[in-house]
């Protein structure tokens, strides 16, 4: 079968979890997974891959090329090609979005905004200035602090009626600002809030934004109180595409897709910067 009329597949080994998207020759997405790596990337991948391929209904031999991309890219032995996370996010953001100017991808760590020109190229990414732990622990500090588990974080923030104000991303100095905040008597709930606020404000530090937005990442997947932060503090609208936490993995395939056309995974491969 010619590498025109095969599937290819994308996979995103971010700092939390293995995401993994099959495509098919036209591009549509057929088979996706995820998987939470437990620190294990390797297997995470196999495991991910495999699924993402019976998702599909299809074999790895079935497909025309891999594309690796995220924190761990290197853990993707079946990998013919790579590119970096900011070019897919921008890439599978484009595909649902083809009118955005500006991609933020609010991962596992640091938020990047990602200037993208008509074609859906990225022409320039952008992250914080200061240092300040990853978006992910934030949240799980936080929560630790509020004694509930990560994922009941939007539940408590959407019950709130105004946030309470937390300023610090330091794992040691945001819990202590938590605890004076519970002291003051601030609500659980104010301060799920006021994180998320916490959140937004550290992405409008970075600037560099020009409307059309759109938002990929796990982070506005499973807290969609941060996309709220970003609008009421920015005045922009922003859009969140469609199932974000696979962005980056359906950039990655597209770009496996668009190799294997052109003959780049029968020469080995290329990284995309």
């Amino acid at each position: 079968m010619s590498s025109e009329n095969r599937a290819a597949a994308g996979v995103d080994v971010g700092t939390e979890c293995v995401k993994a998207i099959v495509v098919d020759a036209s591009g549509g997405v057929i088979g996706r997974s995820v998987v939470f790596t437990r620190g294990y990337f390797e297997a995470c991948v196999h495991e991910a891959l495999a699924a993402a391929l019976d998702d599909a209904q299809a074999r790895e031999q079935d497909l025309a090329g891999v594309c690796a991309t995220g924190f761990a890219a290197s853990c993707v032995p079946q990998a013919t090609t790579t590119a970096t996370e900011t070019a897919c996010h921008a890439r599978g953001a484009f595909r649902h979005h083809p009118s955005a100017m500006t991609v933020i991808n609010i991962g596992g760590r640091d938020p990047r905004v990602i200037q993208v020109d008509d074609a859906g190229r990225r022409l320039e990414a952008l992250a914080v200035r200061r240092c300040a732990v990853g978006i992910g622990t934030f949240l799980m500090f936080t929560a630790r602090h509020l004694d509930v588990h990560p994922t009941r974080l939007q539940e408590l923030a959407a019950a709130a009626e105004r946030p309470a104000p937390i300023s610090s991303f330091c794992s040691v100095f945001s819990g202590t600002e938590i605890l004076e905040r519970l002291r003051e008597g601030a609500s659980r709930e104010e301060i799920a809030l006021g994180s998320m606020h916490s959140i937004a404000e550290r992405i409008l530090e970075i600037g560099g934004f020009k409307e059309p937005l759109v938002v990929t990442g796990g982070v506005p997947e499973y807290f969609p109180g941060v996309i709220r932060a970003l609008e009421s503090q920015s005045g922009m609208k922003v859009t969140m595409v469609s199932q974000p936490l696979f962005a980056g993995a359906l950039g990655a395939a597209l770009k496996a897709l668009e190799e294997a056309a052109a003959g780049g995974a029968a020469s080995g491969g290329t990284h995309e910067r």
